[in-house]
């Protein structure tokens, strides 16, 4: 049966309610839900009807009001096929920046020849990289790619402002940067002839 829901007085649109204080994260939920369901090109009837709910419920849930038990939450990952996790709390980008003559170096025994590792590669994980060369001007902004995709850049010459489009971070030669590239990302070259090696990773 789908959890109770408190009335939304007649001419006021759907409000969105701060989270209750050891209740369920209303807000975050709201944002998977509406992200999920376009994601799987579902209508609100349609995913209703599969996780056997109330379309008004699922509405309401949509839009961050009401109090939904575990077992509706439970019904709708599994309607929209994602893990349940996911839908109440889900994954924050994460950025990692490694500055020129930080991270771990190993270094050859017989020639000069110094390896600082920046980031392992996960298990199964597919890579491809890329050489890029930016002059300043307009930048190169790349709309959200596939679901767990990751890409890393090492700024070689110049000075660029690369990562997640709402906050990029300033890369001179030798930085590097690791950021999600299934959010809008950027690379704005600052000086010309700014180049670097671009690794996108993907499983």
């Amino acid at each position: 049966m789908a959890p109770s829901t408190p009335d939304v007085p007649a001419g006021t649109g759907p409000r969105r309610e701060p989270d209750r204080a050891g209740g369920p994260p209303l807000a975050a939920i709201a944002d998977s839900l509406q992200r999920e369901r376009r994601r799987a090109g579902l209508s609100l009837a349609e995913v209703a009807r599969r996780a056997g709910i109330a379309k008004s419920t699922l509405s309401q849930l949509e839009a961050a009001s009401g109090n939904p038990s575990v077992e509706t939450l439970w019904a709708l990952s599994v309607a929209l096929d994602v893990p349940f996790a996911q839908l109440v709390d889900p994954p924050r980008p994460r950025v990692q920046v490694i500055r020129a003559g930080e991270g771990p170096t190993f270094t050859a025994e017989h020639s000069s020849y110094v390896a600082t590792l920046l980031a392992t590669c996960p298990p199964h994980a597919l890579r491809d990289i890329y050489l890029v060369s930016a002059e300043p001007g307009s930048a190169r902004e790349s709309d959200p790619h596939m679901p767990g995709v990751v890409e890393h850049v090492v700024l070689s010459a110049g000075r660029a402002l690369v990562g997640l489009t709402e906050d990029p971070v300033e890369l001179r030669p030798g930085d590097y940067i690791s950021y999600p590239g299934d959010v809008p990302h950027v690379f704005r070259a600052l000086e010309p002839g700014t180049s670097g090696v671009l690794l996108s990773e993907h499983g």
